[in-house]
């Protein structure tokens, strides 16, 4: 199956990707499954899960205080803001999976600040290893050497802010039941992807630009 790890809806500020044209996205490219991983909520990816005809895994992008840490396999929201190892203490707790996103690429991204990296390579268990978004190859080799190095799960996706973007990668795998099925199928899969298009990219930040703005002022 082709799933798709790391993708964003309209229930992300900088999102413009409803629901319903995920999923249509989805059946053209013959997408599986899909990871909706939202920034600071899961509620996109629960509504996703109750209309979706295809598996949904409950994902959240968590902002934490020096960086950004994906949760799989969630059954209620982390709050952004609070420390890497607290954030990753509530993914543990309720069953979940924790991922590092685009983990060496901060061209305008925010991941984990490499020493929390160091200080919580016991407890992660993926790291993101393709990102669509990111513009430039080597970030992506230098985390399938991290990856490597460590022995970690290798994962990827479209980080997807529209729907045209959705697809842009995936890992092809076997089918899974939850979280340790998962990591068996993810430990078989192969990835496969390409750059999503800097003109989609510019496109999205314009038409979610006040959607971003009024997210800003209620902070």
């Amino acid at each position: 199956m082709k799933v798709d790890l790391h993708l964003h809806t309209i229930y992300s500020p900088d999102s413009n990707a409803s629901l319903e044209s995920i999923i249509e996205r989805c059946k053209r490219l013959g997408i599986d499954c899909l990871a909706i991983t939202d920034h600071n909520t899961i509620e996109g990816a629960l509504r996703m899960r109750e209309i979706s005809p295809f598996p949904i895994i409950v994902g959240e992008e968590i902002m934490s205080s020096a960086g950004e840490i994906m949760g799989y396999f969630l059954k209620e929201e982390i709050p952004k803001g609070i420390s890497p190892q607290e954030a990753v203490s509530l993914i543990k707790d309720q069953g979940g999976l924790v991922c590092l996103p685009h983990p060496f690429d901060g061209f305008g991204r925010y991941p984990l600040k490499a020493e929390y990296r160091e200080e919580l390579l016991s407890q992660i268990d993926i790291i993101e290893v393709f990102n669509a978004r990111s513009l430039r190859n080597n970030f992506s080799e230098q985390a399938r050497s991290f990856a490597k190095q460590h022995g970690f799960l290798c994962s990827a996706g479209s980080d997807a802010h529209s729907a045209r973007e959705v697809g842009n990668a995936y890992v092809d795998m076997p089918k899974f039941d939850g979280p340790d099925e998962f990591k068996i199928a993810l430990g078989e899969g192969q990835i496969f992807g390409r750059r999503n298009s800097v003109i989609d990219r510019i496109a999205t930040g314009i038409s979610t630009l006040p959607k971003r703005l009024r997210s800003h002022h209620s902070v």
